[in-house]
């Protein structure tokens, strides 16, 4: 399995946000959002062929029981199935990070997914092939439904602009079932004034239509840095 970084932080967006936990980032993904703030995962993917034995071995250095397999995108890769065999029986917290495009049958606490959004894709004509791809990819329904079905679940969209909204609201109407609690809408953006932005109104549409603001914290504390 091919790894950017593992690391040690807190996690800074979702339901477990300040919960002290262990990255591990998965390096390769089969979409190419523009906005992806880990190019080194997905763009240019970087890292290391770990075994999972290998994994396991440095996660265990670090203090936290909270583990977040992400990425890239981390259900590109077979060997996650017995990872997180692995660390579910050392009792290890399993959140995973995914964009919803991809099943595979997994131990997990928590399923966090980013359906990517018509906000996400790459320039057409700078990245065409990638265009056509990540378009075609970016949306499997089935899939989210089954991970809908099958794990303890949020739901994280990217928002840059009021229309992104209304794309998410009509998005969320065609699954039904869903419990609102759990769905979190996020400002796009990798500095604390681009996400400033975006807050001005953003927190407040969410109580209006009964979203979850979901701030963007490893931002405020760190910066967009690696291994944070």
């Amino acid at each position: 399995m091919r790894i950017a970084e593992i690391y040690e932080s807190v996690q800074g967006e979702g339901l477990l946000t300040g919960t002290p936990s262990v990255f591990v980032r998965a390096s390769g993904c089969n979409l190419r959002c523009w906005y992806c703030d880990t190019p080194y995962a997905s763009w240019q993917p970087e890292g290391d062929d770990l075994s999972v034995a290998e994994i396991v071995e440095q996660v265990e250095q670090f203090e936290a029981k909270h583990v977040v397999l992400t990425g890239g995108e981390p259900m590109l890769f077979a060997e996650l199935v017995p990872l997180c065999d692995q660390l579910h029986n050392r009792n290890f917290h399993i959140t995973i990070e995914t964009a919803g495009t991809l099943y595979l049958p997994l131990q997990c606490d928590l399923m966090s997914i980013s359906p990517k959004m018509n906000n996400s894709a790459p320039s057409k004509s700078e990245y065409p092939k990638w265009h056509e791809r990540h378009e075609r990819t970016r949306h499997q329904s089935e899939v989210i439904r089954r991970l809908l079905d099958e794990y303890d679940c949020q739901l994280k969209f990217v928002i840059g602009s009021r229309q992104d909204c209304c794309e998410v609201s009509e998005y969320v109407t065609d699954i039904k079932g869903l419990d609102r609690s759990r769905l979190l809408l996020m400002p796009e953006g990798q500095t604390p004034e681009s996400l400033a932005k975006l807050d001005d109104w953003l927190p407040e549409y969410c109580k209006e239509h009964d979203f979850v603001h979901c701030p963007r914290m490893h931002i405020e504390w760190y910066g967009a840095k690696r291994g944070t």
